[in-house]
């Protein structure tokens, strides 16, 4: 789709068909594409601990901000197989990837508990002392503020290993309002991941056996060349994964980083930007692209964060309450849907510019858009997440608008407009088709995937 055909209904640049009504502020889903700018490195936006490790010895070529932080974000240039040989080495071997712009939030004091288990929905007091969580945080209107790994590190302590959205401050505010006894800071440790079949064999040779003892969402304190680090089996892949917390990392980052980088590249890996390619294929969601403030769990395939059970109170539980109520009722109080969709045209190789537009292709009008698609290899086709109209799907499916519409492939159909360079034909749009999520099954299949899995066992049985 070309910028003047991004134009529609009397020059309107944001694709007024697709029904943005019930949010405050709209996608911006105008279809600029790649400009080729320059990104600007300045003061203003922090290098992280591994900065220099990254991009001057690994050779990391572009990268994004997150977090207010530089990211790297490609580590194989395009002329050696780019992003897609970054995947191979993520699914066969093992990788490394720099995401210390995961800045730790902790909160620590006699009511840290209180505190954590007042932002988060899930409950906090479950979460044992040396284990950790996925979790969301919601504001009062059931918004999605931010989607982390909650550690526990101590009965007093959690950190919060924070996704693209700012929360220190909202914490903070939080707690002017409450007056918890904690203290709620930024603190000075550095994650790194280390992703892929071969991570456990890694592990071993930089910690010792005891690592292997770790369970999923487990931790463990060790050191690492005389440096004291955090160890959790995490990961953002799907594939089998483990986290250093560099402690005190603007002083111990790069010492904990060369042993760990050695070994490494011994098992056969590299370093590589972090793996979207195969978070996609997992169902693992990115905040900022496929939620934010404005979208609800109910939306993105997170109900399972809303517990039924959970006795104590927590930001957004009342609205989270009542948007259930109205699901299970048979209402759905959303115009749009996350689902997953398998899509035709030429492999989609990187990172997508815009929000792509999808479209009826029985009345060909603009009703939606992916939020992150790629090409998967052992599937051979596009894969992807992206917002379709609640009301399309709950017509032609049958299927309840709550998180059963990720457990099958569906005969539903839409169109994606895809740029030129993917399209089969110029100014084509592509099918696809919704489709199971995940795509992929997880190593370590999430809470979600684990009862989707125990039902099927089930039915079978």
């Amino acid at each position: 789709m070309t910028n003047n055909e991004s134009q529609t209904l009397d020059g309107h640049p944001n694709h007024p068909e697709i029904d943005q009504s019930d949010r405050v502020l709209p996608r911006n889903l105008r279809q600029t594409g790649d400009p080729g700018i320059e990104m600007l490195v300045s003061t203003r936006v922090r290098k992280s601990p591994f900065f220099d490790k990254s991009f001057n010895e690994e050779g990391a070529w572009r990268c994004t901000v997150y977090n207010r932080v530089y990211h790297p974000r490609g580590l194989v240039e395009p002329e050696d197989g780019g992003a897609m040989k970054e995947y191979e080495a993520l699914t066969e071997s093992v990788t490394l990837w720099d995401v210390a712009v995961e800045r730790q939030i902790r909160v620590k004091g006699p009511d840290a508990e209180a505190l954590t288990d007042y932002v988060i929905t899930r409950d906090a007091t479950s979460i044992e002392p040396m284990k950790g969580k996925y979790v969301i945080l919601c504001n009062e209107d059931g918004g999605i503020l931010n989607d982390p790994v909650l550690l526990r590190v101590a009965e007093d302590e959690f950190w919060f290993s924070i996704s693209d959205s700012t929360l220190m401050q909202w914490i903070q505010g939080v707690n002017v309002g409450m007056d918890f006894d904690v203290e709620v800071d930024e603190i000075d440790v550095a994650p790194m991941q280390i992703q892929g079949p071969l991570s456990e064999d890694v592990m071993v040779e930089v910690v010792g056996d005891e690592v292997s003892e770790i369970p999923y969402y487990g931790l463990m304190d060790t050191q690492i060349n005389g440096c004291d680090v955090l160890v959790s089996q995490t990961g953002f892949s799907g594939e089998k994964g483990f986290e250093v917390y560099v402690k005190d990392a603007s002083e111990n980052a790069e010492r904990v980083w060369d042993p760990v980088m050695e070994e490494v590249k011994a098992h056969g890996g590299r370093q590589i930007a972090p793996g979207h390619h195969r978070r996609i294929a997992a169902g693992i969601l990115s905040w900022g692209q496929d939620m934010d403030h404005e979208t609800s769990p109910f939306q993105v395939n997170l109900g399972y964060q809303v517990p039924e059970d959970k006795e104590g109170d927590y930001i957004g539980k009342e609205e989270l309450e009542r948007q259930e109520e109205l699901i299970e009722g048979g209402e759905y109080p959303f115009n749009l849907k996350l689902v997953g969709l398998k899509i035709a045209g030429e492999p989609i190789r990187d990172y997508a510019p815009d929000f792509w537009i999808i479209s009826d292709p029985e009345t060909g009008e603009e009703c939606g858009y992916m939020t992150s698609p790629w090409w998967n290899p052992e599937l051979e086709t596009n894969i992807g997440l992206g917002f379709v109209p609640a009301e399309k799907l709950e017509s032609e499916t049958d299927a309840l608008l709550n998180d059963e519409v990720y457990e099958h492939d569906l005969d539903l159909e839409f169109e994606v407009h895809l740029p030129d360079e993917y399209a089969e034909a110029d100014d084509e749009p592509a099918f696809a088709t919704v489709a199971e999520v995940p795509f992929k099954e997880s190593v370590n299949p999430s809470a979600r995937e684990q009862a989707k899995l125990n039902a099927r066992k089930e039915s079978e049985e």
